[in-house]
């Protein structure tokens, strides 16, 4: 059990990135997104091209919907479902968590690793030329 965050760092901030590594060694980045009082941890990639959420500077999230920088699909934060864009109908892969009673968040997911904080290239952009504006 890796200790990882606090969820109020995670409210404060908007998210928080970091990275696993599976029992190939192969990487994954993840995200901590503000859910109600808590947080959720999700695949930190779109569902439908796989286009990164927050790519060294945060996720793109409002109202309570993480946003995919490419398309504009957005994601329930809470659930992690999408009913709109180009992801419609498809959820976020989650990643087990569990929140202490002191709001300290470990990683509790049995099928990876927590490599280190932030992502696997944080000097990456959207692979994309739309801009979407928040």
């Amino acid at each position: 059990m890796e200790q990882l965050t606090t969820v109020d760092t995670v409210h404060e901030e908007g998210s928080w990135l970091f990275t696993v590594s599976d029992r190939f060694g192969d990487e994954e980045e993840v995200i901590l997104v503000p859910c109600e009082d808590g947080v959720e941890a999700w695949v930190n990639r779109c569902t439908h091209e796989s286009q990164r959420f927050d790519t060294g500077r945060g996720a793109p999230i409002r109202n309570g919907q993480i946003v995919c920088p490419r398309h504009g699909s957005m994601f329930d934060s809470c659930s992690g479902h999408c009913d709109n864009g180009e992801a419609a109908d498809t959820t976020l892969p989650a990643v087990d968590i569990t929140v202490h009673t002191d709001g300290t968040i470990f990683l509790t997911d049995d099928d990876v690793t927590f490599a280190h904080e932030g992502g696997i290239n944080d000097d990456d952009g959207p692979d994309s030329t739309s801009h979407i504006s928040l």
